[in-house]
């Protein structure tokens, strides 16, 4: 199928084919025809579905053939709330991609900077609003956002939303909706909290459910390193000095943790940045701005930060700190596998992480392949042995050399973990992001 198949406006197809967009992903496919009729959508999907196009692309669509562009006072038509900065910004570009031969307006409001713009923005009028739930909810308080008009809105990463502790201003912001409205729902995991948020927020609605956990771990070329604590930035600094041309997002479980790690590096004269809740906008947009446009090699990002990153020909994803969620794996090593790309995430597990390690295995039905030891391995030894096979995962080709170009070389290879310790998991995410 392509996108001139699903019977979109002329100015749509043109503002496609100049992104270079012919054929829909399969959740594009899927969800755009049932948004096309005006019903309700319920969407399981991670970033990297192309979820962003999949519900802005039939938004723009039934817009464009609605409104009367000549208006002198725009109203807001479309409403899309996400959790982070970063994910606001990028939905935002990409309206204005899909939508710039329309003559449909949209603006982004977050939190973090001082609101003058944006509220300039929303008195010149917009048909399309991107905010975060904060500020969204501050801006409405004051009187500067209206849903009178509204006839759509998009609650998207909701999992990350119930994390970060959004809950409840979603529920404020569902509360002062119209009755009459298409309603979008989207949510990489679909725990009991969330499931019955979608229950308030939606009418008659269709699910589609995109499952990229085995996709993604076959796209990308997994390996692991056991390494201890006090190791990993020595382990980490000598596969950056491995392959200095790579270009690489390093995860970090907490926001001190990501602040340590740029430091260890500046030490060794490796420049990097991090981006999370307590840098500033500024701050944050300036690093993922260099770090997009090849002048910054290495970022180094909180969970909840790196959500709405997206750059072409990332190298490699290191799991500084295995998450203790395993879902976030399955995110955090899609930064990579973008779209039809391969990628490579390399993870280091210390003694306290390997419950996390059998956690991510479980979800992901398969053993993440174990790097060969190394000067940095750690040191209270090899994993205790078990029955399992070590594994040799899947390259992106099929040649004999297909991994020369990942750190640690071709021989993967190394013994599986059984520790009967198991950490207590918690959530180590923050609603200041």
């Amino acid at each position: 199928m392509t996108f001139k198949e699903l019977g979109l406006a002329e100015p749509i197809l043109k503002a496609l084919e100049a992104e270079g967009y012919t054929h829909p992903t399969p959740i594009q496919e899927q969800s755009i025809p049932i948004l096309l009729k005006g019903k309700d959508l319920l969407g399981v999907a991670q970033t990297g579905t192309g979820k962003t196009a999949a519900f802005g692309i039939p938004i723009l669509h039934q817009l464009y053939e609605g409104i009367s562009l000549s208006q002198t006072k725009r109203k807001v038509k479309a409403l899309v709330v996400t959790p982070t900065r970063e994910l606001a910004i990028q939905i935002g570009e990409s309206f204005t991609a899909y939508g710039k031969y329309t003559g449909l307006r949209n603006t982004v409001i977050f939190g973090g900077v001082k609101q003058g713009k944006q509220v300039n923005a929303l008195r010149s009028g917009v048909d399309i609003l991107i905010a975060t739930p904060g500020r969204l909810l501050d801006l409405m308080n004051q009187g500067f956002i209206s849903f009178r008009d509204l006839e759509h809105v998009v609650l998207d990463e909701a999992d990350q939303m119930l994390d970060m502790g959004f809950i409840h201003d979603i529920k404020k912001i569902i509360a002062k909706l119209p009755a009459k409205r298409q309603s979008l729902f989207f949510s990489a995991t679909m725990p009991k909290d969330i499931v019955e948020l979608s229950r308030k927020m939606l009418g008659d609605f269709e699910r589609v459910t995109i499952k990229p956990e085995q996709a993604t771990a076959e796209k990308v070329e997994q390996g692991v390193y056991f390494v201890s604590k006090a190791n990993k930035p020595k382990l980490l600094i000598h596969l950056i000095n491995e392959k200095p041309e790579n270009t690489l997002i390093v995860f970090s479980r907490t926001k001190h943790g990501a602040n340590k790690i740029v430091k260890k590096l500046d030490q060794a004269g490796i420049r990097s940045a991090a981006i999370h809740g307590n840098k500033s906008q500024t701050a944050r947009q300036k690093a993922l701005g260099s770090f997009k446009d090849g002048s910054l090699k290495v970022l180094v990002a909180t969970d909840i930060a790196a959500r709405g990153i997206d750059v072409e020909d990332l190298s490699l994803v290191v799991n500084y700190d295995l998450p203790n969620v395993s879902e976030t794996y399955v995110h955090r090593i899609g930064r990579t596998g973008r779209a039809n790309a391969s990628g490579i995430a390399i993870s280091f597990c210390d003694k306290e992480e390997r419950a996390y390690l059998r956690d991510i295995e479980k979800l992901i039905k398969q053993p993440v392949p174990r790097m060969p030891e190394h000067q940095f391995t750690d040191e209270n030894g090899e994993e205790e042995k078990d029955d399992r096979p070590a594994r040799t995962p899947r390259g992106p080709g099929k040649s004999g050399n297909k991994n020369k170009n990942r750190p640690g070389g071709n021989n993967f290879r190394g013994k599986n973990n059984r520790n009967t310790s198991r950490p207590k998991k918690r959530n180590d995410s923050s609603r200041s992001e």
